[in-house]
């Protein structure tokens, strides 16, 4: 299994995970000409993706969906109560409505439903080769049942959004402070790493922390609190940027 953030911030989102012959997206965040340069750096065709998953219909995770129905054949897994939201950018034929629990190809897939300000939000478990990637972003918490789920897994790419301090003194108005920090919020760097300290192991390899904040978060103060919490395992601890792609990582 092999995955790479190809962008993650509030301007826009996507991953790629490669496991063997199987090549999937997680959101199309990014312009499609975008998606497809980043495609082509990594020698990876848009014609060499068999499925295109999406977290939720916030526009740093869909923008560049309509050129993507456009342009490719490529069917879109979401949950069936997703398509209130997307109806009017996806034909009802490009999609694959999916349960908790799918099958693409060999990769076997168990969402996380999360907690956002939107219809329905999910995040994923990737399971190929007995190699699992957990991918959670743009949620308040994570539920006590999902969080048992996902322990002792191989790769996290999981948000620490925002410096709870930066975050309540910053520029954003009232309203908008108390919506990142809700339950339908996004998750802190406090809260991610209590997280992480919980569900990683000995078996993790990689941790990528995701969707940092630019007005509300510094690099620096996410990965400090996620590495101490994650300090006596042996993790390489990375961060995603919103304009360079992650280094490839595979287990």
């Amino acid at each position: 299994m092999k995955v790479k953030v190809l962008a993650s911030g509030s301007k826009g989102n996507s991953s790629l995970v490669i496991c063997n012959d199987t090549k999937l997206l997680i959101d199309i965040g990014i312009t499609f000409s975008k998606l497809c340069t980043h495609l082509e750096l990594n020698n990876i065709s848009i014609d060499d993706i068999n499925a295109l998953l999406i977290t939720h219909s916030h526009a740093d995770h869909i923008k560049g969906l309509s050129t993507f129905i456009k342009k490719t054949n490529i069917k879109i897994y979401i949950p069936e109560k997703m398509y209130i939201e997307l109806s009017d950018i996806v034909p009802k034929d490009r999609c694959v409505f999916v349960e908790d629990q799918f099958n693409i190809n060999d990769v076997f897939i168990e969402l996380i439903h999360t907690s956002h300000d939107t219809n329905i939000s999910v995040g994923y478990i990737i399971e190929h080769n007995n190699k699992t990637l957990v991918h959670v972003t743009d949620t308040g918490y994570i539920n006590r049942k999902y969080l048992q789920k996902i322990v002792d897994k191989n790769i996290y790419v999981i948000e620490s959004n925002h410096d709870e301090a930066m975050l309540m003194d910053g520029p954003y108005p009232r309203f908008l402070k108390e919506r990142v920090i809700s339950d339908r919020g996004h998750l802190s760097n406090k809260t991610t790493a209590s997280y992480l300290k919980k569900v990683t192991t000995n078996n993790t390899k990689y941790v990528v922390l995701a969707h940092i904040s630019e007005k509300n978060n510094t690099k620096d103060l996410a990965y400090k609190e996620s590495s101490e919490a994650i300090k006596d395992k042996n993790i390489k601890l990375l961060i995603a940027d919103q304009n360079e792609e992650s280094d490839l990582i595979e287990v």
